[in-house]
């Protein structure tokens, strides 16, 4: 049953990290960036107070790609974001559920977000990272862990932001959810990724023996072509089956350009072993030319959003389209992945092949990770993308304290190589039996004391776009 809490305290901070290679996608290049961290205390209707906590990466140009501003810009927003919604989420003391703090200030948070001209996906950025905090100190009040707690509906899920659901239909899909416990990590070969040779696509001290592979695209179908040509002949090479997905992140102008990839890609004997494995194509156009775009007769074609998932409607939406999937992200919001995989499973009885998959804006081990892990494993994702563990070296800035005790807390899930602690990935797989602690997906929460306090949005920036 439902538990009702209050927040009593919402506090942000930040640490730095930085890269151990660039990561290149669309066109950004990341070579650092801050890590929130969210602690949030709560008040449990007659249990007492908890703490819980969450993590994410701030990363730029993802949110908001507008060509006008800067990196620093786009960092700035969400950092705004989460300083609007923690107004938000404080603004009353009565008890509610969980997901029923959510409902009812994600509208306010948009509004809020748009008179400082921050996008939607940007705006959601604040409620998700929130959330994940208030979930971990419900579950820890409650004394049980993530997947037993969900599938009891403890946060109150209903289908009060997605009347093209019932109740009922949300809460069948929770009390029917079978633990995996491991999933199949997809490796990514972004855009200034090596492809040859040592360090390359097919070499399994990077792909961590890895069965499934992200290739990013640059927008221009015969560069993408070429370069997907050489990464095929490489991957060609490997000892096993494979899949791959392709991610443009909104790269492509148009319908126009997009069809000619997927000419290329159904007609050149070069790319015809990697496109026999291809599994879909993610976000090919920008956000907004999406919504102007039915995908027409490309919609044979497995094709998802992933930045255009902007609200509860961008799903239902992408569909009308001709688009067959979302991405889902806690960064996005863990409640609306969750009613997503409910959609998907109803449409696919229905008819046609519909799904959710797991994508990566570079999850930090520790928190960040897990709890997206936990989420994935939550709605049925056996495969996802896993960025942090390649482009950051293990926990990068995190206090060695801090790295042994989650890896104490988590063995099954990291493991100390040559001094450094790292995911520990077997035989291309992560295995997650030990996320089941009473909280969301971890047994252990940062060392407070190291952390700065969240930088505040720059005057600039805040003069800018306030009204």
């Amino acid at each position: 049953m439902p538990l009702r809490l209050a927040v009593r305290d919402i506090a942000f901070f930040e640490r730095p990290v930085r890269f151990a290679r660039p990561f290149r996608f669309g066109a950004v290049v990341i070579n650092a960036t801050p890590q929130l961290f969210v602690r949030a205390e709560i008040e449990v209707e007659g249990k007492g107070t908890f703490v819980g906590a969450g993590a994410e990466l701030l990363v730029p140009k993802w949110f908001d790609k507008r060509p006008e501003l800067s990196p620093d810009d786009t960092v700035a927003e969400l950092r705004r974001s989460l300083m609007i919604a923690r107004e938000l989420y404080l603004s009353h003391s009565c008890f509610e559920t969980a997901f029923g703090l959510h409902a009812a200030r994600i509208g306010a948070q948009v509004e809020s977000c748009t008179k400082e001209d921050i996008p939607p996906l940007a705006a959601a950025y604040g409620p998700a990272e929130i959330d994940k905090a208030i979930l971990d100190a419900l579950l820890r009040g409650a004394g049980v862990n993530f997947f037993d707690g969900m599938i009891s509906n403890i946060a109150g899920l209903d289908a009060r932001l997605t009347p093209d659901l019932a109740d009922d239909e949300v809460a069948r899909f929770l009390a029917g959810r079978r633990r995996l416990g491991r999933v199949a990590v997809r490796h990514t070969v972004g855009l200034t990724d090596k492809i040859e040779g040592e360090g390359g696509v097919a070499d399994p001290a990077e792909n961590a023996r890895s069965q499934y592979f992200k290739l990013k695209l640059g927008g221009d179908p015969d560069a993408d072509a070429a370069r997907l040509d050489r990464i095929g002949q490489e991957l060609a090479t490997l000892p096993y089956d494979h899949r791959v997905t392709l991610d443009a992140n909104e790269q492509y102008a148009d319908l126009t350009a997009l069809g000619q990839l997927v000419d290329r890609l159904g007609r050149d004997h070069a790319l015809r072993a990697l496109s026999e494995r291809l599994l879909y194509i993610e976000q090919p156009m920008p956000r907004d030319i999406t919504w102007q775009s039915p995908l027409g007769s490309l919609a044979r074609h497995e094709i998802i959003i992933d930045e255009a998932d902007d609200s509860y409607d961008a799903f239902p939406m992408a569909r009308g389209l001709g688009y067959r999937g979302v991405s889902s992200k806690s960064c996005k919001g863990l409640y609306k992945s969750i009613v997503n995989a409910v959609r998907a499973a109803k449409w696919s009885v229905e008819g046609r092949n519909y799904f959710v998959t797991g994508e990566d804006l570079t999850c930090q081990a520790g928190l960040a990770v897990q709890q997206d892990l936990a989420l994935g494993e939550l709605i049925g994702i056996t495969h996802a993308e896993r960025n942090g563990h390649h482009y950051v070296d293990g926990f990068a800035e995190t206090p060695p304290a801090e790295t042994q005790a989650f890896m104490v807390a988590h063995p099954d899930l990291y493991r100390n190589d040559a001094g450094t602690i790292r995911l520990s990935i077997h035989e291309g797989d992560l295995w997650m039996r030990s996320l089941t602690a009473p909280g969301f997906a971890t047994s252990v929460h940062p060392d407070w004391s190291t952390l700065s306090p969240l930088a505040r949005p720059t005057p600039k920036i805040l003069q800018e776009h306030s009204i």
